[in-house]
């Protein structure tokens, strides 16, 4: 038995890490059971940090418990394994390495006074140095602002879009790049370029600019080892070479580029120094690169234009390569659709009105003499198609999409039967990855946002889809960076771009509740209460600040007719999405929609969020504080369910969302949890087995319909109707639509074609359809229910603890099982007939009378 899958603290091999106290983790290789271990860390000086000794344990994963490691410091730590028989394995070794010890550069900008109403070119920095006897080199930068830096010539890293995203006013990530290689004996030149990024450039629906400052900045500090010890430090200063007249003559994360191919920049003046308060830390994330590559067909379109087609809709870029004239320029424009005529469109994914049309999503190129190879630097768009607007011959072998999304490891996996169902899976798949650049976001196109709600209810079926891990987490700091003093959590994070009419939807239920959500999914998915410590106090905030709300008069509220204790446990106060984006024909939506409060949804998700909260003080011992949360849950229950019975909240109604979400969050008391079962199988009758929900309730409807019958689940997820999820794959789609009518939609609003949120029913391909659960520290509980006209259905999760597999296949009357659980870990197997047993590692069949 050996180690294989090692990480320090999610992530493989980081660099530049700033954990005071991290975790090693890895997955168990043969043999049935760990028995014990032993880790051994070393510095890259030599010296030994860390001896466990032979520890008997089975658990995979270990408290870093050795000496203090120094900053900038690289450590290879190795295991070793002990398996069920006392045999020891093979060590396997990985590594880790801590970031910078401290900041001895400054802080640097342009030699030029910015005006706030101006756009300028990209900034170009540059500095000579000499070098020899390196034997490690690393390069710690950010910037205010996107960088880019090369060292003689060649890029530094493979980080696209680096530093990433954060509130630039509250916390900057820097990187960490292994350099050494770049270095060579004599004179060399670190040059880095500097564009607007989400610092001062384009952010939000409508492009708003300047969100975290006006002067961007860069911050660099190269340390050079030699073969005695020695560090050479090359800082950002004054004596940096500075100009803005390279190629780059505008740079935009939404627009695009305008680039002049012909210019090199000249460095004729110098960096000016300048302030910053904040102290850069680690991101201690996965980066951002580039991933898969796409050929295009050249399309010709009706009126003559021609387009070029990747087949997939992803966020990226595209690279040409192009023989051209000096002067000879091109124009690439780039959207998802192309219109009933046939022609290139960009109208669903815009907003315009006499002032601004946005995003541009545009490259405009000036080509030099001979080769011209581009890709863009500072912007990535949504695409399939691409608009080519030139007076040159071009080829379909040209151009080349690249893919760009954060770099996390896939664990998930899904095929049935049923091949719309699969293809939606990929949809879904393709979008969380095109909705991942260092943040999740609502769409690659339009917004860009990280919105709350989004990530809440697609968490849990993308920490299936991927080691999500550290990911959440940046997202989560990200939300608590914003949090208020009253406990408030914000809809979108960071919030620049968010418009100043939104500022009241901060707060907004099913939103803000991400704070609570997602850390309590990470921890039923990952095992890992650590996550649930270090988000508590903030989580205690916020659910203080619901519980506040309850009971409130809010000017813009409907009375509900509750009054005394009823009305005291209600939540009526403040505006706020409700469930959002229902089909068009079950509720028209407009803005009125969000001026108001939605006790409905308000109550139940105080209720909901007071329950997870619940769980999460009880697993960590504090009985005391668990028992008033679910007092105050209990309340918030009797109101909810006093609500029900005035007319204007009441139980008979067509909308599935009103009848899900109490099913789902258990708040009705037994006569109504009856009546809305029956009420909701009805509604779906009447509306031909047709999904109806929106945002909120789209992800709890297969689980509500599962326990009424597991029959009614399957038969609205094969529904290959509008509004249905298998309706998309039907029609073309390859990624996930914002609103269930597609590129019919009416409402411009919500006219993305890749939005994972729908996506997040994949969660219940998983966990019901294959049965799939995390049950405890290496141990799974897997309940397969299959059902439907799905013949077969197969998935595959590489869990914290290893692959495990659960495929079923119907056939003669019989259902064969075929489970796989990873070496080191155990199972409780429920089949449909009953039958519960234990399983160890390794695969096995079962089979039963049973078949749907």
């Amino acid at each position: 038995m050996y180690a294989g899958r090692m990480k320090t603290e999610y992530l493989y091999e980081p660099i530049g890490i700033d954990y005071k106290k991290l975790r090693l983790f890895w997955n168990c290789v043969d043999g049935k059971k760990q028995t014990a271990y032993q880790i051994a860390a070393v510095s890259d000086k030599g010296e030994l940090l860390w001896d466990s000794g032979k520890v008997k344990s089975a658990s995979m994963q270990a408290l870093y418990g050795g000496k203090d490691v120094p900053p900038a410091t690289r450590v290879i730590w190795k295991v070793c394994l002990w398996d069920e028989k006392n045999v020891q394995g093979e060590w396997k070794e990985a590594s880790f390495e801590t970031g910078i010890s401290a900041w001895e550069a400054k802080w640097i900008t342009g030699d030029y006074k910015v005006d706030k109403n101006k756009r300028y070119p990209v900034d170009c920095f540059r500095k000579k140095f000499q070098a020899g006897d390196v034997v490690k080199a690393r390069l710690y930068i950010t910037a205010c602002g996107l960088y880019e830096a090369a060292i003689n010539g060649k890029k530094a890293g493979d980080f696209i879009l680096a530093p990433g995203i954060t509130d630039y006013k509250k916390r900057i990530q820097y990187q960490t790049y292994d350099v050494t290689a770049l270095i060579q004996n004599g004179e060399n030149e670190i040059a880095v370029q500097v564009a607007d990024g989400w610092y001062r450039g384009s952010c939000g629906a409508w492009a708003l600019k300047n969100q975290y400052g006006i002067q961007t900045k860069l911050l660099v500090q190269l340390e050079l080892t030699g073969h005695d010890g020695s560090i050479t430090r090359i800082c950002s200063d004054e004596s940096w070479d500075w100009s803005a007249d390279g190629p780059i003559r505008f740079a935009d994360n939404k627009d695009g580029e305008v680039v002049d191919a012909r210019l090199t920049p000249q460095y004729g003046r110098k960096a000016k120094v300048t302030e910053n308060r904040i102290i850069p830390t680690a991101s201690d994330n996965v980066s951002v690169k580039e991933h898969e590559t796409f050929s295009p067909k050249l399309l010709i379109t009706p009126s003559g234009q021609r387009v070029l087609d990747f087949g997939q809709n992803i966020a990226g870029y595209v690279n040409f390569s192009l023989y051209a004239n000096e002067g000879d320029r091109i124009k690439l424009r780039f959207g998802e659709m192309l219109d009933k005529q046939g022609e290139f469109t960009q109208q669903n994914i815009q907003c315009s009105n006499k002032k601004i049309t946005t995003p541009l999503q545009q490259i405009l190129y000036t080509c030099r003499q001979g080769q011209n190879q581009y890709k863009t630097k500072f912007a990535i768009f949504g695409f399939q198609y691409v608009l080519v607007e030139t007076d040159m011959d071009i080829k379909e072998e040209d151009f080349t999409a690249i893919a760009v999304y954060s770099d996390m490891e896939r664990t998930g996996y899904f095929k049935s039967s049923n091949t719309l169902l699969n293809k939606f899976f990929d949809c879904t798949v393709w979008s969380a990855k095109n909705n991942s650049c260092d943040l999740p976001t609502d769409c690659p196109t339009r917004e860009r946002h990280g919105w709350t709600g989004d990530a809440q209810i697609f968490c849990s079926t993308a920490s299936f889809l991927f080691d999500y891990m550290s990911f959440a987490r940046k997202y989560l700091n990200d939300m608590y960076d914003w949090q208020k003093p009253n406990g408030k959590l914000p809809q979108i994070a960071p919030e620049g771009g968010t418009d100043f009419y939104m500022k009241s939807m901060d707060g907004s239920v099913g939103w803000a509740d991400a704070g609570v959500i997602i850390p309590y999914e990470l921890w039923k998915k990952y095992n890992d209460i650590e996550i649930v410590k270090k988000y508590l106090p903030g989580m205690r905030r916020y659910t203080a600040f619901m519980q506040k709300r309850c009971g409130k008069w809010y000017p813009t509220a409907k009375s509900t007719g509750l009054k005394g204790k009823e009305k005291r446990y209600l939540s009526n106060y403040g505006q706020a999405y409700g469930e959002w984006a229902e089909p068009e024909d079950i509720h028209h939506m407009t803005w009125k929609d969000c001026a108001v409060p939605h006790p409905e949804v308000a109550t139940a998700y105080t209720a909901h969020v007071c329950i997870l909260m619940s769980e999460m003080e009880q697993a960590l011992g504090n009985n005391d504080q668990a028992q008033k949360y679910l007092a105050f849950a209990e309340e918030c229950r009797h109101s909810y369910q006093a609500l029900c019975e005035k007319k204007n909240f009441s139980l008979d109604t067509d909308r599935q969302a009103r009848l899900v979400r109490p099913l789902a969050f258990h708040l009705l008391n037994k006569e109504q949890a009856k009546y809305a079962k029956n009420r909701l199988i009805q509604s779906l009758e009447a509306y031909g087995w047709r999904i109806g929900t929106g945002f909120l309730s789209t992800p709890l409807i297969l689980d509500v319909l599962s326990e009424i019958d597991l029959s009614y689940a399957y038969r609205l997820l094969e529904n290959e109707k509008m509004p249905g999820w298998l309706f998309m794959a039907k029609n073309g789609a390859t990624t996930v639509w914002e609103a269930w009518e597609g590129k019919e939609s009416v409402n411009g609003g919500i006219a993305s074609l890749d939005h994972y949120s729908k996506g997040a029913v994949c969660r219940w391909l998983f966990d019901t359809m294959c049965g799939i659960h995390v049950a405890g520290e290496n141990h799974f509980m897997i309940a397969p229910k299959p059902g439907g006209h799905i013949a077969s259905a197969k998935a595959d999760y590489t869990s914290v603890y290893g692959q495990v597999i659960s495929e079923w296949k119907c056939k003669d009357g019989q259902t064969e099982y075929r489970i796989s659980i990873p070496a080191n870990c155990t199972a409780e197997i429920i089949l449909p007939d009953g039958t519960q047993l234990m399983q160890e590692s390794g695969s096995k069949i079962y089979s039963t009378k049973i078949c749907n």
